[in-house]
């Protein structure tokens, strides 16, 4: 008698969700960034057993609990080190990091440019909504210029860090930013996220609407987000608006401006979006307020990873010196017996 396989059934959204309820506040962006990212890890066919989430402090840091998959909630600003100590002793699983802007840009701001330089293959996303939510309301690294909050009731003094200048001057090899309430498009950048050999940063822009409601809603809101948004694509001209009848091109000064379409000035002249280029993304990453807000891919390139070159490092060491022995190289040299 033949011996008879059942195939494994395929995962739906449902096996992703945790038993636990989750609680954010009523009409918080995480629930759209959780609701995504449940949705395509059916699509990705990745065991549950091979997926870990790891946290730090902050309203994001609960996502972990809300995954029914393995997870790890740590300590303020650690995520990111301790999801690469995770990545290169278990190089078989997919490690996403979850962080706030207040978590990972303030007493986390160095892990996170040093797995980014690292080129760790861990997927970090970071949910921007430009305020401390946990704790209540106070600025953080993202708020604007004078922002009045809890902490700084005359207006903060602090400039605001820009979250995808950071990666990109940390080498990242994947930059990317979307927006919570933009569900098929965020399920876009998840996926590309994934599909990444290296490490990939994705700044999600995400709506607090206790303590820093509509700080996004020029490219939030119907009436506005078209004509404030630029959806970047490879290899495509950067244009934009409700008819799209707006580009953005490059001065002889090399400084970008927008630009109406028809007459004299055609698609041809318009700056040519491309994920590899090493300035574009700068270019990008640094238009100011006269201009619409990038979302899509700022860049996406290959180098080698932070954890195969770990690995290769370690099968050389075996092969030249044999396997290791802990208990050898601790009583090994120097030696005391305390009595």
């Amino acid at each position: 008698m033949s011996e008879v396989t059942i195939p494994d059934a395929k995962l739906t959204r449902k096996d992703f969700t945790s038993d636990q309820e989750v609680r954010w506040c009523p009409g918080c962006g995480d629930y759209s960034i959780l609701a995504q990212m449940q949705k395509i890890l059916p699509e990705l066919d990745i065991p549950r057993e091979n997926l870990v989430f790891v946290s730090g402090i902050g309203c994001a840091s609960r996502f972990p609990y809300y995954m029914n998959t393995y997870g790890f909630h740590t300590i303020h600003g650690r995520a990111p080190a301790i999801a690469t100590g995770l990545k290169v002793s278990r190089p078989d699983l997919h490690v996403w990091v979850v962080t706030g802007d207040g978590d990972g840009l303030s007493i986390g701001g160095n892990h996170l440019i040093h797995a980014l330089r690292r080129n760790v293959v861990i997927k970090i996303l970071l949910f921007n909504n430009r305020i401390y939510g946990l704790t209540k309301g106070q600025y953080s690294p993202t708020s604007e210029l004078f922002k009045v909050t809890k902490s700084t009731p005359y207006g903060s003094v602090d400039y605001p860090i820009n979250p995808i200048e950071i990666a990109l001057g940390a080498e990242a090899t994947f930059v990317a930013r979307t927006i919570d309430v933009d569900v098929k498009h965020q399920q876009e950048i998840l996926k590309r996220a994934h599909e990444h050999k290296g490490s990939a940063f994705v700044e999600i822009l995400q709506n607090c609407n206790v303590y820093n409601d509509l700080a996004w809603e020029s490219v939030t809101d119907r009436n506005t987000k078209a004509d404030n948004t630029l959806v970047l694509e490879h290899r495509k001209p950067l244009i934009f608006g409700k008819n799209r009848d707006k580009g953005i091109r490059l001065r002889r000064d090399m400084t970008p401006e927008v630009v109406t379409l028809g007459g004299e000035i055609d698609q041809s002249e318009l700056l040519v979006h491309d994920e590899t280029k090493p300035g574009m993304g700068h270019i990008l990453s640094r238009l100011g307020a006269h201009f619409p807000t990038p979302i899509g891919i700022f860049r996406a390139v290959k180098r080698m990873t932070f954890d195969q070159g770990t690995h290769v490092q370690m099968d050389n060491a075996k092969k030249k010196l044999g396997p290791g022995n802990l208990e050898a190289m601790l009583n090994r040299g120097d030696t005391w017996v305390v009595e």
